[in-house]
């Protein structure tokens, strides 16, 4: 879920930039500093959107620049548990695919996706189902549910959410419409 998020952070304005302290500067840095990096109390911090409050400087023993501790609001993905998320599949692999939903992937493990057995088609780089023509490739759109997350702070990129689309109303988009599309036709046909 994005949320617009007041926070507090302390930036270091480098010696060249100490006659420019406006909040433009602070909130280039600020930007610098933290866009992409995640957090585990606000999520993803997505943008650094408008800085309200630039503190004193403090200067530290043997360091060049001048720290200051500003106010500014933040643009910030953090999924929640049991949200639903539409998504897009950025890689297929033998154990499933990775769902880009905001800033950061989700898997969607292959025994998650569909009541039908999926096999990895490498070559295609795809799951495909045994007892249908069901497929998922790269770049198709996903509907899933967050059933885990794990945030880590230190290395971003090590942070894990788990997805389902086993549930009604979930999966790949052409699934679910097509099986909206099975649903009138027979509902016309009573």
């Amino acid at each position: 879920m994005y949320k617009r998020v007041r926070l507090k952070d302390t930036v270091e304005v480098p010696p060249r930039h100490l006659g420019d302290v406006t909040p433009e500067r602070v909130k280039r840095l600020l930007q610098d500093k933290l866009e992409g990096r995640m957090d585990e109390d606000v999520g993803s911090v997505v943008s650094v959107v408008n800085v309200h409050d630039i503190g004193e400087g403090t200067v530290l023993p043997n360091r060049p620049g001048v720290y200051y501790e500003a106010e500014f609001d933040a643009i910030t993905y953090d999924p929640d548990m049991q949200e639903v998320v539409d998504g897009i599949v950025v890689e297929v692999v033998e154990f499933g695919a990775f769902i880009g939903i905001g800033p950061v992937d989700g898997l969607l493990h292959v025994s998650q996706i569909s009541d039908e057995y999926l096999a990895y088609d490498g070559e295609n780089q795809q799951l495909a189902s045994t007892e249908s023509n069901q497929t998922l490739a790269v770049d198709d759109e996903v509907r899933a549910r967050i059933v885990t997350k794990s945030i880590d702070e230190r290395n971003p990129r090590d942070s894990k959410i788990g997805l389902t689309a086993k549930q009604p109303g979930l999966g790949k988009h052409g699934w679910l419409e097509a099986k909206r599309q099975q649903s009138e036709a027979s509902a016309e046909g009573n």
